[in-house]
This record gives C-alpha cells, structure tokens and sequence, in this order.
C-alpha cells in the first residue's frame, strides 16, 4: 500500500476535512503531522491517532505566517525523517455580496486561501524538488468551477488555487522533479466553514442548502487516500465531489 509509511504534512487538521483526513490516513500507516491554529483539538487529534495505534506529530499553525509552515515541515522531518505529502487543507469562506464591502472578510481570504497555500509549497518545495519525489495536495472548491453569486472572493482565491496548482504540475513535469499534484474541489461538505460566513442572509441560506445536501467530510478524506494511494508514475490531478443528491 503505496500510502503506509509516508509522511504526511496536514494544514486546517483540527477539524472537518483536515481532521477526517488525519485520521484515515493514520489507519492506513501513514505518519500525520499536523498543523492548525487551535492547539487544544490538535492535542486531542494526535492523542486520539496514537491511541488508535497511529503516528502523529502536532504543532500550532498558522498558514498565512510563512514561518510557521516552514516549521510545520521541520517538524515533519524532524520527528519521522522526510516529508512525502503535504495536505494544503486550510481555508475560509465567509461570503458575501460586493456590495456589502466587507473587506477585512476578503483580505482574510486572499491571506489564507491563496497565500497559505502559497506559503505551504513555499516550505516543502524545496525539499520534494531536491529529493525528487512528493505530493502537494489542495483543497479548492467547487467555488473554483464555477461561479455563483455572494461568493466573488472565495471563489476567486479557489479560482487562483486551480491556476497555481495545474502550473506547479507542469513545472514539475518540465523540471523532471516528479511532483505529483491533486486539487479537490469539494461541493457541500459538513464541516465548520459555514461558521465563517459574516453575512447573516448568506449564512441563512447555506445552512439551509447545507443541511438539506451535505455530507460528511469523511467522503474527502477517501479521496485523499486514492490520490496518494495511486502509483508513483500516476497523477490524478482534478477531484469534484459533492452529494449525489446536489443538482446544481
């Protein structure tokens, strides 16, 4: 099984995606390292890993410092000897219409969204191009598809993530640095990004939808493992995923 014994580096680990994400891959054998600004469900993450006979490393983390992912991924190398995955998992989503002017909201997001994952392979790249081998993975949206109005910045920022991670997978190729790369662009999914949304209107009607189509982020985390699972010489680069039931 190609994902036992990598390491795997997590950004946004302490819940929904990131945390379904740790768990699984830690079932499988992989050694989780992971980061997140909340220090109190990380502990509770790699204590719960550990006790279910997994590995795991933790470090509080904030994505937009790009001194913290440098860190995050010493620590990966510092505790299990490399780095061989790296989750960009990190985001926000509080949307809402251009009009409302809510630009401490977009500037949060274009911190997190685009520069955090800009600051994730800033800190593991050099490390994957010297030993020629890795995997970057990011979560999008499908907010980067296509467009839907209330989400002009969010969308953006995963519009840019799809941009910057397909060029990445080019260099790479060009480069022959054999960096394997997977974008997830993830439909309603059950996790506390909603808790992000400042516009009471927008909020209201994504709860909604939310609890009428969502599912568990669990359904993500299997992708992950089939990304990392495939071969060393195959790249699945693209992955949407949403409810069967989600009609638009």
């Amino acid at each position: 099984m190609a994902i036992e014994n990598k390491v795997v580096v997590i950004t946004g680990a302490s819940s929904g995606i990131g945390e379904a994400t740790a768990k699984l891959l830690a079932e499988k054998g992989a050694k989780v390292v992971l980061g997140a600004r909340r220090e109190e469900r990380l502990v509770k993450l790699a204590n719960e890993i550990k006790a279910n006979g997994g590995q795991a490393a933790y470090r509080v983390t904030d994505v937009v410092n790009p001194d913290d992912n440098q860190q995050l991924v010493q620590l990966a190398k510092d505790t299990f000897g490399g780095v061989d995955v790296i989750f960009l998992n990190a985001g926000l989503m509080p949307n809402s219409p251009l009009s409302a002017l809510k630009t401490d909201d977009w500037n949060n997001m274009v911190d997190v969204n685009i520069k955090g994952v800009l600051n994730g392979i800033a800190a593991v790249l050099p490390t994957f191009t010297s030993q020629k081998s890795g995997h970057i993975i990011t979560t999008s949206s499908v907010a980067g598809l296509k467009a839907y109005p209330g989400g002009a910045v969010y969308g953006a920022t995963k519009w840019a993530v799809r941009d910057l991670m397909e060029v990445l997978r080019m260099e790479s190729a060009q480069e022959g640095t054999n960096i394997r790369t997977a974008t997830i662009y993830p439909a309603a999914i059950n996790t506390e990004l909603l808790d992000t949304i400042t516009d009471k209107n927008i909020s209201s009607g994504m709860t909604a939808l939310y609890e009428q189509y969502g599912i568990s982020p669990d359904r993500i985390a299997n992708v992950v493992a089939f990304a990392i699972d495939q071969p060393e010489d195959t790249n699945v680069n693209e992955f949407t995923i949403g409810p069967t039931s989600q009609p638009w």
